[in-house]
């Protein structure tokens, strides 16, 4: 199936601008779009700026391939942000069972429409130092396993160097290049018999962000740590924005931030 006229003519419209802004401020670089399966999937990309949603967005939509990602359900009741949200049927983040079964529903029509649907399974921007993939929630691995859609990770850099994570401006010179590499889909088959708790989430959670993570190394040819970095255990809370007041001083979390997150 494709994604509906109404759809596909808001896309082309969201499109045009993000393209032309991108291709105006950055050069880029896409290896293994070939990798792409030819149905739906969910995409699985690292998180170290703000700009990331466009970017890979950009690469996805080039690739015909219509982006949809997690909004917090309080965006659907904007007037005109709810009008393009639901125009392109991004997916609303619900707590309540009914609204979590709608999303489900969502996501499925997504996939069988050929969509993508790109998860942050870090679930914000890293709070790593230098940038590595932090501790991923389990969304993106519930979902997959529940409706048996395929997981690709993706790993990008040099978006960070353009707008830095949590700038307040673009650091448009020297012109930069953003790098993507996308992955074979994640071998989740030893997790589909298993029941969905936290231990078989958490272990098939682990599994993704051991290919995002392999992935991000290969784009930066650096050996990544050893340990992934866990927030809690930096007394940091797992969501929202933080700011560092010195370089070895902790850290101070303030306001949420991003989209696609689970």
């Amino acid at each position: 199936m494709k994604e509906s006229a109404k759809s596909a003519a808001t896309f082309v419209v969201i499109a045009a601008v993000a393209r032309t802004l991108l291709n105006a401020m950055m050069n880029r670089k896409w290896e293994g779009t070939e990798k792409l399966p030819s149905g739906g999937f969910i995409a699985t990309p690292n998180h170290c700026t703000e700009i990331d949603p466009i970017v890979v967005g950009h690469m996805l939509y080039n690739q015909k391939r219509a982006p949809h990602f997690l909004a917090k359900g309080g965006l659907f009741k904007v007037p005109v942000l709810r009008w393009i949200l639901n125009a392109t049927k991004q997916i609303p983040v619900e707590r309540s069972t009914a609204g979590a079964n709608r999303s489900l529903q969502l996501a499925q029509e997504i996939v069988q429409e050929g969509g993508a649907i790109i998860i942050y399974p870090e679930g914000t921007l890293t709070r790593d130092p230098d940038l590595w993939p932090m501790k991923g929630h389990t969304g993106a691995a519930r979902l997959a396993l529940e409706a048996g859609i395929p997981v690709v990770p993706i790993a990008h850099w040099g978006a960070h160097e353009l707008f830095p994570r949590y700038a307040k401006r673009f650091n448009l010179f020297p012109r930069k290049t953003s790098r993507i590499l996308v992955g074979e889909p994640v071998d989740l088959s030893a997790f589909a018999d298993r029941p969905l708790d936290k231990t078989t989430l958490t272990e098939a959670t682990e599994v993704i962000m051991d290919a995002i993570t392999a992935l991000l190394a290969e784009l930066r040819q650096e050996t990544p740590p050893a340990e992934r970095w866990d927030p809690a255990k930096h007394n940091q809370a797992s969501h929202g924005r933080f700011v560092e007041r010195g370089k070895d001083a902790p850290f101070r979390d303030e306001a949420g931030d991003g989209a696609g997150e689970a």
